[in-house]
């Protein structure tokens, strides 16, 4: 263990962040006592992405020690809300640019903080001419050599394995940089298991399907680690989101929601957190899946009454256009999906949900013209989105359009035709990743694809799209019962039998009568 990591188990490591029920952490500087206190603290919120109370923090910190110029880096730092949901706004790259050139021009007092200014310096810098992923790779090159040069400063590495993740493509199916900061954040955890950073960063790393298990420790620990973090409190909830653990998952934002709730009231009277719909949107999801229909639509109203933010923000605009279309689309109340309003939102991305939800509501109620008008919408949204230069969007929102498309086919009597939309679909849905600022697939194309193929009397083939679906989104009710029908009709009862017994188990606190929860009841009383 290095002399570094040693002096951080000593007694300076007792900070008042852990105070502050943030978690373990210390940047040691050269700042008066009381501006270190104050920076260990803004750092831990930095952690948690506690935004904009660590910018607060740091500030203090600042002032605390006017000579401080490392406390710039922690505002610098800070003024990014979420470094994984970008482009960030102007003004957010505006003030972290600021921060910066104050603390290099009070000057820093040794090498290693002067290095950390220069490293958060290459994200900021010409943020007006280069674009973010330029400037973003070179932020990450420039942590990786920091964390060379300082190979037994915890943060340092810390914050490159952030850095990693920053910068990894979502159509990168070998998750090369989120492995390779998955194997730098376990070394650390091994030797700082209370450090915030860590904990939350390997959540975020492990957010995928196929690595999600590997997070389930760190999701566990990571609110207990941190309880004053509303952050903190919900983060685990993506682990279990992605596992099906959906008892947990509500209970994880429950937990949130009520911090965030508590500091908007403080920061932004009379509006809400702007991290409150992303909450209510994974309760919402979990919530359906569990068929308790009567939670599920006590928060689809709160949803529908936000009104204001505290700051506008993507995954906030995403997750108030997704609840209410979960609600309907997850029911199969296709006319109730038909008719829903969009918000007018300034992100397209989020607008094509409601779009998509109304394309698949119309198709699936025998509305055709409404249907094609909402896919029409939906072409407009996409080619806003490839002038943006947001592919990522531009290609998510081609997925909508293409199964959107599919089920208008099938209802026009095309079955070919609507097979290949809906198989193109599912196949790009699956070379792409979801994104953090829309977590949970609306509904996952290769289940949909389950569907349209049992609605063609082709069970076999659904069977085999169904039980796909369910490796990457497991739990889930529509897919449960999919597999289950999908099976019964080629005469295997026992694999059907299966999918209705956990069918049956997920929803026995369900409050409806929905048919694919009675069904699996009948089955299981047959047996």
């Amino acid at each position: 263990m290095g002399t570094f990591v040693t002096a951080l188990l000593a007694s300076t490591f007792a900070t008042a962040a852990w105070a502050q029920g943030l978690g373990r952490v210390h940047f040691e500087t050269s700042c008066t006592p009381q501006a270190q206190e104050k920076f260990d603290r803004g750092l831990a919120m930095v952690h948690s992405f506690f935004y904009p109370d660590s910018i607060q923090v740091f500030t203090e910190a600042a002032t605390a020690d006017t000579q401080c110029a490392i406390a710039y880096w922690g505002i610098a730092i800070s003024s990014r809300p979420n470094p994984l949901i970008l482009p960030l706004t102007a003004a957010a790259l505006k003030n972290g640019w600021e921060a910066v050139e104050k603390g290099k021009a009070i000057g820093a007092k040794t090498e290693r903080e002067r290095d950390w200014l220069n490293a958060i310096e290459v994200y900021y810098k010409d943020f007006d001419k280069v674009d973010q992923t330029k400037r973003g790779l070179a932020y990450e090159k420039a942590m990786e050599a920091l964390m060379q040069k300082y190979p037994d400063d915890p943060e340092a590495a810390v914050f490159y394995a952030l850095a990693l993740n920053e910068t990894a493509l979502h159509s990168d199916k070998t998750f090369a940089n989120q492995l390779k900061a998955g194997t730098i954040l376990e070394k650390v955890e091994a030797k700082l298991p209370e450090h915030p950073g860590v904990l939350h960063y390997l959540i975020h790393t492990y957010d995928y399907p196929t690595l999600a298990q590997r997070g389930l420790d760190a999701a566990n620990r990571y609110a207990e680690v941190a309880p004053a973090s509303q952050h903190a409190q919900h983060m685990p909830s993506h682990t279990y989101s992605m596992l099906g653990m959906w008892t947990q998952s509500v209970a994880s934002n429950t937990k949130s929601l009520a911090l965030a709730e508590a500091q908007a009231a403080k920061l932004w009277p009379g509006a809400a957190h702007p991290g409150q719909p992303h909450h209510l949107d994974f309760m919402e999801y979990a919530l359906l899946q569990m068929g308790q229909e009567g939670p599920a639509k006590q928060l689809r109203d709160e949803s529908n009454a936000i009104k204001k933010l505290g700051f506008d923000y993507l995954a906030s605009y995403t997750a108030l256009a997704a609840v209410p279309a979960r609600f309907a689309l997850e029911r199969q109340a296709w006319t109730e999906a038909a008719v829903l309003e969009p918000r007018g939102s300034q992100f397209p991305q989020a607008e094509a949900i409601t779009y998509f939800a109304r394309a698949m509501g119309s198709a699936r109620s025998g509305d055709l013209a409404a249907a094609e008008r909402d896919v029409a919408k939906l072409k407009e949204l996409h080619a806003a989105l490839d002038n943006a230069s947001q592919s990522y969007w531009a290609n998510q929102v081609e997925i909508q359009m293409l199964a959107a498309s599919a089920w208008i086919a099938q209802s026009k009597g095309e079955r070919e035709t609507s097979v290949k939309l809906m198989r193109t679909a599912a196949d790009l849905e699956d070379d792409s990743e979801k994104h953090i600022a829309m977590e949970n697939r609306l509904y996952p194309m290769r289940e949909l694809l389950g569907d349209l193929l049992l609605q063609q009397q082709q069970p076999g083939a659904a069977l085999t799209e169904y039980e796909t679906s369910l490796v990457s989104a497991p739990n889930r009710l529509r897919g449960l019962y999919g597999a289950a029908t999908a099976a019964k009709a080629i005469n295997q009862p026992e694999k059907a039998a299966r999918y209705y017994r956990k069918l049956a188990e997920m929803t026995k606190d369900a409050d409806t009568d929905r048919l694919e929860i009675s069904e699996a009841k009948a089955s299981l009383m047959q047996q």
